[in-house]
């Protein structure tokens, strides 16, 4: 019985610190979600008074507040596996803001513990998106009273800007990503979209983007363990549901989450990641709790099978060597699906109240349960064979600049030099008409190759694919991925020509042409036989002639990027 006033001991001094740290959030109505101010505050006051606890800066938003993490590591190893935490990417969804400084007190307090793993939580990654609180922006969302707004100073969406890092924020989660280099990865989201029964539901990063050894894995076995334990909890979920605008209950695909996205980007890294969401419409309090829970169980299961996952994730490697296939597109497969146990509600039309039209509407009080077909599998569309090396000339600065803050290696050629190399020519391509995320971006684009030797010059950079980042330099650097460099507008300069004739000189010139060279002339009269149109057209003639001779600049589309294969 000796041992009574020292457990006494322990749960006081565990009971009060609960008290003395509670969180704004838990000093409120459970319909209130703390302010930008009391959240610094709250986890300074958590590193000032426990050593477990920690505040680091990286890199700031875009109104130039410092980004800030707060790590609990109880083991005096720094090399200790981490797992990493997002909250605020979108602050109106400040769910996670909330939950996750309730959990790192009671870490920080021994309420709860963890063995070997640090614990990384990037406190509101928007911030001036944080600061930016109002009452009406999310329209369709049930609570807090204020929270933010999407958008971040610059009005950018950051859960689009992993690839073309267009803002600071950007920058900065590349920076905080690399250095702690996380074995698993979380963010925490609200859902738009369809009404359902569920609390909570999950976007795994996809199974076929993770590749076969870490994508079975996260699917069949971590995932559902996770899942399982919430159930037990009490919490319903389901994957993401996909849908706007219709009812779930007809089915629904898996999310792509491309390199754009934040578990697009941190997959390109081999780490595992999910973004979580909570029901828009479900309580505020019980979407907190519902985070918290989400994460601890996270966690838990993480920190058990942590060597196991790192043996994966070295594992996975093997599967990105040269000359192997790499799928740089995707497509849903609508011929394969699972049917899955849903919780919906009966949706039905009704008569709009503002537009005497019908519209949609789901009724509570006819909840229901039924099989519907879940898509969960992608087929590749495009496929690429990996190189041994990319070279990249150094007067691409840019490129450069974003392959160094993401960690990969790279060898400066020490001479001149002459290298059999591979180069594309953008054949075809489409472009958005509307401006999405400040970039008028291309798509469905198309390419050409030609293999020969090419000059590069002392300092261009040599960079191979031995590496752990080799995922990001494919889905970067092959212009036909859907978040290519290419498509992000990298590269518009090689698609504007630059050289241009007068009609009245260039026509003498061409008519010596076309005299003097019999495989042009051919040429030229095949195709004023083949299209009519261009028969009748004296300047689509010239024109013709113009970029079929060595007068016509041979940049023009050309990508700058090689490939040794």
């Amino acid at each position: 019985m000796k041992f009574l006033p020292t457990l006494f001991l322990f749960i006081s001094a565990s009971f009060f610190s609960q008290i003395k740290y509670l969180a704004p959030y838990e000093k409120g109505n459970g319909n209130q979600t703390t302010t930008y101010d009391e959240m610094v505050k709250f986890y300074d006051d958590l590193a000032q008074n426990f050593k477990t606890i920690s505040v680091e800066s990286f890199g700031t938003d875009d109104n130039g507040e410092p980004i800030k993490v707060v790590i609990f590591n109880p083991s005096k190893n720094k090399e200790v596996p981490t797992i990493l935490i997002n909250n605020g990417i979108h602050p109106g969804e400040p769910d996670g803001i909330d939950a996750a400084m309730m959990m790192m007190r009671d870490f920080a307090t021994g309420k709860i513990s963890v063995k070997d793993l640090k614990i990384v939580v990037i406190q509101a990654y928007n911030i001036s998106g944080m600061l930016r609180r109002g009452k009406f922006s999310r329209a369709n969302q049930n609570g807090p009273e204020e929270y933010g707004f999407r958008g971040n100073a610059r009005n950018y969406d950051l859960n689009r800007d992993f690839i073309k890092n267009d803002t600071e924020n950007a920058k900065a989660f590349q920076q905080i990503f690399q250095y702690f280099k996380p074995i698993y990865f979380i963010d925490n989201h609200v859902s738009n979209g369809a009404d359902y029964q569920y609390l909570f539901t999950y976007i795994s990063t996809n199974k076929e983007r993770l590749g076969k050894t870490l994508g079975n894995y996260f699917n069949e076995k971590m995932q559902p363990e996770i899942i399982k334990t919430l159930e037990k909890k009490g919490i319903l979920s389901t994957p993401y549901v996909n849908i706007h605008g219709d009812s779930p209950d007809e089915g629904f695909p898996t999310f792509m989450d491309s390199p754009r996205y934040v578990t697009g980007y941190t997959t390109l890294f081999n780490t595992m990641g999910t973004v979580a969401e909570t029901h828009m419409l479900k309580p505020y309090k019980d979407r907190v709790r519902t985070t918290y829970e989400n994460m601890l169980s996270s966690i838990d299961y993480t920190s058990k099978n942590a060597r196991e996952i790192q043996k994966l994730m070295v594992e996975s490697l093997k599967n990105y060597q040269p000359k192997m296939k790499y799928p740089i597109q995707w497509k849903v497969d609508s011929t394969k699906f699972k049917m899955i146990d849903f919780k919906g509600f009966e949706a039905g039309k009704k008569m709009s109240e503002v537009s005497g039209k019908p519209r949609l509407f789901y009724d509570r009080n006819k909840p229901f349960t039924r099989k519907v077909k879940f898509y969960d599998q992608y087929i590749a569309t495009k496929e690429i064979a990996v190189p041994n090396y990319y070279v990249i000339p150094k007067s691409e600065k840019k490129v450069v600049e974003y392959l160094k803050r993401n960690n990969i290696a790279m060898k400066e050629l020490k001479q001149d030099s002459t290298i059999f190399a591979q180069q594309y020519r953008v054949s075809d391509f489409k472009t958005v008409k509307n401006p999405y995320e400040g970039h008028y971006l291309h798509y469905d684009t198309q390419v050409k190759s030609d293999t020969k030797n090419f000059k590069f010059r002392k300092g261009d950079l040599l960079v191979s694919t031995r590496q752990n980042g080799v995922k990001y330099l494919l889905e970067t650097l092959e212009p036909e991925a859907t978040d290519s460099f290419f498509n992000w507008n990298f590269f518009d300069g090689i698609l504007g020509q630059k050289e241009y004739y007068s009609d009245y000189v260039f026509e003498d010139t061409a008519a010596d042409l076309l005299k003097n060279n019999q495989v042009l002339r051919t040429a030229f009269e095949m195709e004023k036989i083949a299209n009519p149109d261009f028969a009748k057209d004296g300047k689509a003639q010239l024109e013709w002639v113009y970029k079929h001779s060595e007068y016509y600049e041979g940049s023009v589309g050309t990508y700058p990027i090689y490939r040794i294969q």
